[in-house]
């Protein structure tokens, strides 16, 4: 069998698919700090042989966390002479122009940290001036001194040569070998001084935190007998070795939320849907992102900590194209100063967590919410809930402020709640020229199929698809993934009478350091296949449109496919093209994947049961319009393809709810998906 597992905010869960395509699943409280004992509790809760897994796969938020809580090691700082204070320097570009509060990001590095040496290479990566040796011992010996556990190496134009910054790592290994270190150099080989640095960074702050708790859970798998290949997630949508990984642990920055979106991807091909808004809620955070063509689009401009008021860190490493909220089940609702109702980003998490889970949390929550207006039962949760408590906290915070009763302050905390999400479906969608009619929604995640239905109404989305095992899809995204490796290389060159031999000279180049790097994982050269992008930019523009290009060698005949790609992309992106001006090459950007073997979804067999016999309860549920209503409850795990249920309904399971809103049908498909159709 095939095994993976995700570590969310507030569960870990796991999904496995034995031999015959059966997909099974669970899910077991996440265990902050000590993450990895929440893996192992998960696997002892499965009926699993450990000497039968295939493989495993696994999705972190250890990076994340480290970076958002402060939690890194202590870096220090080798650069360029003059160039100490490019992180303190940054971008002029403020996201928010007339705010006169604003202040810039706080480097992760503070200035004491941030050394000099003497070298220097020129643009073309001619070196100007030899490297200083002496300098680099200086650097190590301020840097033992004051304690540092990391250091990152960036030097000018490193990413056109980079026989300084590798001359600098191989001191640093002869005289300081325990030392974490992260050159600039092999993590992006893209321009950009200040990007690259951060980048280099933040991989250096997170890297001892990393590798101890990859090893610490390494250690634990092979205690408990499962000495298969071991595979972790990165944010580009593929997978990477337990050994890789620790050397770049900044690619696993977004490890699992993009586990979902691939898996929606996959799914849509399943399903014959090429067109899909993937959309995942989990106990923090919403997350949200389109597939076009059944493409996951990735990007090298995310950027931590990013918000409309602050500018955030740039990672200048692939990741999958997504917007993440902070609104998911363990959000709390609360009254701001200018007295309006909020939800998020302050988030229960796992520990106290909502006020249902009986564990000392007292603040609302959208959880407690869709307790209180029907939508979820308190028999599915794995403890006892004080229903009396839980109406208590929503009408006391909530509720008395406004002279509402505490169902009325539940619906008003989930609209406050929807509205969040809606805005980050129209970023993914609307805001980049994307018409949501045209797509179909797929919800997953605890929180997913409760709020779907009701988004698409007001996205006028005719389809929704709620997938077998919806709250743990990320971890079933995971087991449809191949391992995946990205090599991005500044190429300069203008598209107008190009050097088409150099620049089908640098493709080979790429995809020769793929197969080595491959080779590494132990996958054959037959196993291994490319995609191409290219960053390209009219003349005269400064930043770059990334564009999926064929995957063959550019030649005057098939020059103008290049060129009407990235117009095409161009206009998508800006709403605008300009034929007649002259179009450049900035990046090339090569994806290399390595297939894994995957075992076939099983076709869902019919259950021994009518639909009149798979209802569990008639339950007064409140729905927006229409008030509290009689609705029929529905068990998942009764219902057989090609039944279908009318609106208003429930499909409930242990760890998830799906509602069916009013005048909307729901049916289950072949593999146990439930596809809803919005009547829109």
């Amino acid at each position: 069998m095939r095994v993976a597992t995700d570590i969310g905010g507030t569960f870990t869960d796991i999904v496995y698919i034995e031999e015959d395509g059966t997909v099974r699943f669970n899910k077991s409280h996440t265990t902050p700090p000590n993450f990895e004992q929440g893996v192992v509790d998960v696997i002892k809760k499965c009926p699993i042989d450990p000497k039968a897994i295939q493989d495993l796969t696994h999705g972190t938020t250890v990076v994340i966390n480290a970076l958002t809580e402060r939690k890194g090691a202590k870096t220090g700082l080798i650069t360029t002479k003059g160039f100490r204070d490019i992180l303190e320097i940054g971008r002029g570009n403020r996201p928010d122009l007339f705010n006169f509060n604003f202040r810039k990001p706080e480097s992760f590095v503070p200035r004491y940290l941030r050394l000099e040496v003497e070298e220097r290479m020129d643009y073309l990566g001619n070196e100007l001036i030899p490297l200083k040796e002496e300098d680099v011992k200086k650097c190590l010996e301020i840097f033992k001194q004051e304690g540092v556990e990391a250091i990152a190496v960036v030097y000018l134009h490193s990413y056109v040569n980079a026989a300084h910054e590798i001359r600098t790592e191989e001191l640093i290994a002869e005289l300081w070998p325990e030392v974490e270190v992260t050159a600039s150099y092999s993590v992006s080989k893209e321009w950009r001084e200040y990007e690259r640095s951060t980048t280099a960074v933040l991989n250096s702050y997170v890297k001892p935190t990393a590798k101890k708790y990859i090893d610490r859970l390494f250690g634990m798998l092979e205690t408990m007998e499962i000495r298969c290949p071991k595979y972790i997630m990165q944010s580009n949508g593929g997978t990477t070795t337990f050994e890789k990984a620790k050397e770049l642990p900044i690619n696993m920055v977004e490890s699992g939320p993009v586990a979902g979106i691939f898996g929606a991807a996959m799914l849509g091909k399943m399903l014959g849907e090429n067109k899909i808004i993937a959309f995942d809620i989990g106990g923090t955070t919403a997350k949200c992102s389109l597939v076009d063509g059944g493409e996951v689009k990735t990007t090298t401009e995310y950027k931590i900590e990013k918000t409309g008021r602050f500018p955030g860190y740039p990672v200048r490493v692939p990741v999958v194209d997504i917007v993440e909220i902070g609104n998911g089940g363990g959000s709390i609702a609360w009254i701001d100063n200018t007295n309006s109702l909020r939800v998020g980003p302050q988030s229960a998490g796992a520990l106290p967590g909502p006020v249902a889970y009986q564990k000392g949390g007292t603040e609302p929550t959208t959880t407690d919410a869709n307790l209180v207006v029907g939508r979820l039962s308190k028999k599915n949760f794995d403890m006892d809930v004080n229903l009396d408590q839980v109406y208590s906290a929503i009408e006391g915070k909530v509720g008395i402020p406004y002279g509402l009763n505490a169902e009325e302050a539940a619906m008003g905390i989930i609209r406050v709640a929807n509205s969040n999400m809606l805005n980050a479906l129209k970023l993914v969608s609307v805001r980049k020229g994307y018409d949501p009619r045209e797509f179909t929604l797929v919800a997953f995640g605890g929180g997913g199929p409760m709020h779907a239905a009701s988004l698409a109404r007001e996205l006028n989305i005719k389809k929704v698809v709620i997938p077998l095992a919806a709250s743990v899809f990320s971890a079933w995204g995971m087991l449809m993934t191949d391992l995946r490796s990205d090599d991005i290389q500044t190429y300069n060159a203008r598209l107008i009478d190009p050097d088409y031999k150099a620049i089908n000279a640098e493709w080979r180049k790429l995809e020769e350091k793929a197969y080595r790097d491959n080779a590494e994982k132990g996958v054959s050269r037959e196993n291994i296949y490319f995609v191409h992008y290219l960053d390209m930019r009219y003349i005269g523009q400064d930043h770059t449109v990334k564009v999926r290009v064929p995957a063959e060698d550019i030649h005057p005949e098939n020059l103008g496919t290049f060129i009407e790609a990235f117009h095409k992309e161009h206009e998508l992106n800006y709403s605008f093209r300009l034929d007649d001006s002259g179009v450049e090459i900035v990046n090339m950007h090569l994806a290399s994947f390595g297939r894994v073997e995957k075992v076939p979804v099983k076709i869902l067999e019919a259950k021994p049961y009518t639909l009149d016999e798979a209802v569990l309860e008639i339950r007064p549920v409140i729905f927006e319009g229409t008030g509290k209503i009689d609705t029929a409850v529905y068990a998942r795990e009764k219902l057989s393809p090609i039944m279908q249920v009318t609106g208003p309904a429930i499909i409930e399971e242990v760890s998830v709810s799906t509602v069916i809103e009013p005048g909307m049908t729901a049916k289950i498909d072949d593999f146990g998906d439930i596809i809803i159709e919005t009547g829109v």
